[in-house]
């Protein structure tokens, strides 16, 4: 089934009034959301659908790429029958206003996709992101410390997602906007900029314009949004003066953070009477447990700070820019190994493969550079190699590819491979840090 579209400048539209509604519901005539569409028109360009990378009420997110090898992702929301596009108007207002930080997700432009059945729908091209942060916490925790296993993510990632998504706050609260649906599955890695980035703007408002009645999602929200959206479904109108604040977007990261430290889910926990009569006291044992396994570390910065966001009363809790102030912010983490695993970068590490007798013959050693040059370019244009001789990194093999789907699918295809009756184990390496000459000594 082919798709035919027609492209529109990206311009300033009003925001959406305050009586539009709340949570955009699917229209009984809308798109049939298991039809996959096969193509976009976008810019005068045709883009090829490789995947669609999730689906909710009011649109589907796909994967997309050019015939120059660019990817980048469609957010096509369903037709509205009521030719209201809310949703659509919504998201793309607030992007368009806060374009230009490096922790939010970048819109390339909008455009009208035309499909052969005569429907219209309504699409942003957008920044193609990397691994959520739901993922990741689904996928691994930061191994063993101290001998113990422990549940939840290393120190380093939590501070790494920590600081990115607290200056993606800022920056957002000093527009004067709430996110308003803040949650792990919002939040997504970018492999090329190597940082945390914020998606999903389907529910941001005005601080003090509120325009949406239900915010948050079950498990990320903040008491206030609560008892606002209780009062909302009972058909209490609230004056406009009394709609949430910056502050329920500090509780939902605080939540996220628990999460990624404990390596549990928390949506039953912040639901239970337990929680609500004494959270303070259930953060401290959650923090008490998993510090027994690695008591030189002081897991009291991040527990102080966790505490200071999911304070009951909004006007107490910690905005992200006094967050950022936080001691937890000044300790130099290193990433563990499985980090280095879960997150995409252009540059792969593969270990288990010299042997140090390789190292210190130099016709041997050029004979291995440029064996696993051969070996690399296979899956993707190859910019540097480097075996370093002597520690940190002695005898490990740090290829920089072109981009970080050359290195994702060398690091698919490497992992388990064997070399001289070894097994390879290919990771990734943060960019900056190779740029740089900075080679971790990784914590195992």
């Amino acid at each position: 089934m082919a798709h035919c579209g027609s492209s529109e400048p990206s311009a300033k539209v009003q925001p959406p009034r305050p009586d539009s509604g709340a949570v955009i519901m699917p229209s009984q005539g809308g798109v049939d959301q298991s039809m996959k569409p096969v193509l976009f028109e976008i810019f005068g360009e045709i883009w090829t659908v490789q995947s669609r990378l999730g689906q909710g009420v009011s649109a589907s997110v796909y994967r997309v790429s050019s015939g120059r090898a660019t990817t980048a992702a469609v957010k096509e929301f369903q037709a509205d029958t009521q030719g209201g596009d809310y949703g659509f108007h919504k998201e793309r207002s607030v992007l368009e206003d806060i374009q230009g930080h490096k922790n939010i997700a970048t819109l390339y432009g909008v455009f009208t996709n035309h499909s052969c059945m005569g429907v219209a729908t309504r699409c942003l091209l957008l920044e193609l992101l990397d691994v959520s942060v739901s993922e990741l916490l689904v996928r691994g925790s930061s191994g063993t410390q101290g001998g113990r296993p422990q549940q939840g993510h290393s120190m380093w990632l939590v501070q790494h997602c920590a600081r990115d998504i607290l200056e993606a706050l800022a920056f957002l609260h000093r527009e004067g906007y709430v996110h308003a649906d803040l949650k792990p599955r919002n939040i997504l890695w970018s492999a090329d900029d190597e940082c945390f980035k914020l998606i999903d703007f389907g529910l941001s408002f005005k601080e003090g314009n509120q325009d949406v009645k239900y915010i948050q999602t079950d498990g990320y929200r903040a008491p206030e949004a609560e008892l606002q959206n209780s009062l909302a479904q009972a058909g209490v109108e609230m004056d406009g003066d009394s709609g949430c604040t910056a502050a329920v977007d500090l509780w939902s990261l605080g939540i996220i953070l628990l999460e990624m430290f404990s390596g549990m889910k928390l949506k039953d926990t912040v639901r239970s009477q337990e929680w609500k009569d004494n959270s303070t006291a259930i953060v401290d044992h959650m923090f008490a447990s998993n510090s027994l396994a690695c008591p030189a570390i002081p897991v009291y910065h991040l527990r102080d700070l966790i505490k200071s966001m999911l304070l009951n009363d909004p006007k107490q809790r910690c905005t992200a820019e006094t967050a950022l102030l936080s001691p937890f912010f000044s300790i130099p983490f290193a990433p563990h190994i499985e980090d280095l695993v879960l997150l995409p970068s252009p540059v792969l590490r593969l270990l288990n493969l010299i042997d140090d007798s390789h190292l210190h013959n130099e016709e041997e050693y050029e004979d291995i550079l440029e064996d696993m040059k051969e070996e690399c370019q296979k899956y993707g244009s190859v910019v540097s190699l480097l075996i370093p001789k002597e520690n940190p990194g002695k005898g490990q093999v740090f290829v920089e590819y072109a981009n970080s789907s050359d290195s994702k699918e060398a690091q698919r295809l490497l992992t388990g491979r064997t070399f001289d009756g070894k097994f390879v184990v290919a990771t990734f390496y943060p960019l900056s840090a190779y740029k740089r000459g900075y080679l971790y000594q990784t914590v195992q």
